[in-house]
């Protein structure tokens, strides 16, 4: 999975319902002739109507799920492991956001990519730890944190999965989530890969990224640096395995100016090797 997005998702899942039942009403008088199956036409409008009104405690179980499958299927560094321990490092303080307790995690591949889940889950690759400094990657950390306190990753993962329930009937048929096959998460995976989160959401992030690291004790000016780095970046995006990354999290020169702005107010000083001013 590479980075985990959507405006007013509530009424593009009404919309969507909505078009479903319209398709099912214009569709019904000609399925003889057509051979169209209607049960299981009727079927998958009403999986997706399921998977729209799935509880927020269901889509945290599923949350769970989907990253324990992730977890399986990537390396996942030992706490041993110098990726581990840099980590754990420069994360230390940082447990919680918005009383969601926090865990951390490397994935050892060369993709450069980070993400994090709504039930605080924060996975970091160490191909990004390979290009970053400390303070550039603790400034990619602040940034996602921000979307989970958003709810950005909630209702995107939401999204996905209905997504995913309209493509293989992924839906909630009780009070409890029920568990998902490997090719649903598989599917579900997919999804999350092609998502993307809006302009204001990325914004949004970027400032409580902001605060959380400032009220943590640490320096905000990593955020700025963590964006310039990937912007330079940018360009060898499509030959280096960093496209995705890129396409969901766009580094652009509005949102350096901004952080660097609120620091310069805030009267912080850059961290040594920072070059920005």
């Amino acid at each position: 999975m590479k980075g985990i997005k959507h405006i007013g998702i509530r009424g593009r899942i009404r919309a969507l319902i909505l078009a479903s039942a319209a398709s099912v009403g214009l569709l019904f008088s000609g399925c003889s002739s057509t051979g169209l199956n209607m049960d299981s036409l009727m079927s998958g409008a009403s999986k997706a109507l399921q998977a729209a009104t799935v509880s927020d405690s269901q889509i945290q179980s599923y949350v769970h799920e989907y990253i324990q499958y992730s977890d399986q299927q990537n390396k996942v560094a030992p706490a041993s492991n110098p990726y581990s321990k840099r980590l754990a490092k420069l994360t230390q303080g940082l447990n919680s956001v918005d009383g969601v307790p926090l865990n951390f995690k490397v994935y050892l591949t060369n993709d450069v990519n980070a993400f994090a889940c709504a039930d605080g889950s924060v996975r970091v690759y160490s191909g990004l730890m390979d290009r970053m400094t400390d303070d550039e990657v603790l400034g990619v950390i602040g940034h996602e944190i921000g979307h989970v306190a958003h709810k950005d990753t909630k209702n995107a993962f939401k999204q996905a999965l209905l997504n995913s329930a309209i493509l293989d009937g992924i839906a909630s048929t009780s009070s409890t989530a029920a568990a998902l096959t490997q090719s649903q998460l598989a599917q579900l995976g997919s999804s999350l890969v092609s998502a993307k989160y809006s302009r204001k959401q990325e914004s949004n992030a970027d400032d409580y990224g902001y605060d959380f690291l400032k009220a943590n004790g640490k320096n905000p000016w990593a955020m700025a640096m963590a964006f310039s780095k990937l912007e330079s970046m940018e360009a060898g995006a499509q030959t280096n395995g960093m496209a995705q990354m890129f396409s969901s999290h766009p580094a652009t020169q509005d949102r350096i100016n901004h952080i660097i702005d609120r620091c310069h107010k805030d009267n912080i000083t850059p961290p040594a090797g920072c070059n920005l001013k």
